[in-house]
C-alpha cells in the first residue's frame, strides 16, 4: 500500500500496469523509424526496390556497404579524409560553443551591465531565423574574412546558437544570487564564479547545448556547398549526400543512400544514449521557476 499511495514508487505496482502499457506501445511506435533505418541499409537490392516496400529485411547483405568503399576507394579523396573533416570541425564547434554560450549565458543571467535587456531580445530574435534565411549573408561575411575554403568557414557560422545561449541562461535563472554573492565574500571574481559555482550546476544543460551543438554541425551541408570550392575540406555529409548523384546508378544510388543514412544516424544515436539522463534533467529544470 505505501508504494501505491507515492506519486513516483521506486518499484514496479499493479496499478501501473495501464501507463506502462500506454508508453510501451508509445514507445514501440517511435522506435520504428530507427529500426527502419537499421533494415533499410542491410537489404539487397531487390528488397530495395520490393512493392510493397518491405520494412524489415529478410536477407541481410553488407553489399551497401562495399559499394560505398569501393566507390569511395575510386573517387581522387578517400572517405576517410571526409570523416576527419567531420570530426575536426564537430568537435571544434562544440568546445567553442559551450564556452561561448556558457560565457555569454553567464553574462545575460548574473551580471548587470548596460543593453543587457537588449542582448537578451537580440538572442531571443536570433531564435525565428534558420540557416537558409541569414546563407546570403553569411557568405558575404565569410569572403570579407578571408576565410573561404577554410576549415573556419566550417566553424565559425556554427559558433552563432541562440538556443545554446538561451537554454543555459534559462538554467542558470535558477541559481540563487545568494550562492553567487557568498562566493564573491569569499573573495571569488567572476571568471572564479563562472568556472567553479556555476558551470558544475549547469551541467545537464551543457550536455543538452553539446548534443544540440553536434546534431547541427554532424548534419551540416550548408557550409561544404556554400563556403567552400575545395573537396579535401569538405565534410562527410556533404560528400554522403552526393553519392546518388555521382555514382549514376539508380540501384547502386538506393544502396548508398541506405547506407549513409545510416552513418549519419548512429552517432547521434549513440550520443543521445549516453547523456540521455543528463538532458532529461535540463529539460525539466529549464521549465520550473
Amino acid at each position: 500500500m505505501a508504494n501505491a499511495m507515492k506519486i513516483n514508487p521506486k518499484k514496479f505496482h499493479k496499478d501501473q500496469w495501464k501507463f506502462h502499457l500506454v508508453l510501451t506501445i508509445i514507445s514501440i511506435f517511435m522506435a520504428l523509424p530507427i529500426i527502419f533505418i537499421f533494415n533499410h541499409a542491410f537489404k539487397p537490392f531487390t528488397e530495395l526496390f520490393a512493392y510493397p516496400p518491405r520494412f524489415f529485411v529478410r536477407e541481410p547483405t553488407l553489399e551497401n556497404f562495399r559499394l560505398l568503399f569501393n566507390f569511395s576507394a575510386e573517387s581522387g579523396i578517400p572517405l576517410s579524409r571526409y570523416l576527419f573533416n567531420s570530426l575536426f570541425v564537430t568537435v571544434t564547434v562544440i568546445l567553442l560553443t559551450l564556452l561561448i554560450s556558457s560565457l555569454a549565458a553567464f553574462a545575460l543571467s548574473k551580471l548587470n551591465f548596460k543593453g543587457k535587456e537588449t542582448f537578451n531580445k537580440i538572442n531571443t530574435l536570433a531564435l525565428m531565423f534558420v540557416p537558409v534565411a541569414v546563407a546570403i549573408p553569411r557568405f558575404f561575411i565569410i569572403v570579407n574574412l578571408g576565410i573561404f575554403n577554410t576549415y573556419l568557414a566550417h566553424i565559425i557560422p556554427m559558433l552563432a546558437m541562440p538556443i545554446g545561449i538561451f537554454l543555459l541562461k534559462q538554467f542558470m535563472d535558477q541559481i540563487p544570487n545568494e550562492l553567487l554573492e557568498a562566493a564573491k565574500m569569499d573573495g571569488a571574481s567572476n571568471w572564479r564564479v563562472y568556472w567553479n559555482v556555476i558551470l558544475p550546476l549547469v551541467k545537464p544543460a551543457l550536455v543538452t547545448v553539446a548534443i544540440l551543438t553536434f546534431q547541427a554541425s554532424w548534419g551540416n551541408v550548408e557550409s561544404s556547398n556554400i563556403f567552400m570550392d575545395k573537396e579535401s575540406i569538405r565534410t562527410l555529409p556533404f560528400y554522403l549526400n552526393t553519392l546518388v548523384s555521382q555514382s549514376g546508378n539508380i540501384v547502386a544510388g538506393a544502396g548508398l543512400s541506405a547506407v549513409a543514412g545510416l552513418i549519419m544516424f548512429v552517432p547521434n544515436l549513440i550520443l543521445f544514449i549516453i547523456l540521455q539522463n543528463k538532458v532529461m534533467n535540463s529539460m525539466a529544470h529549464t521549465g520550473i521557476k
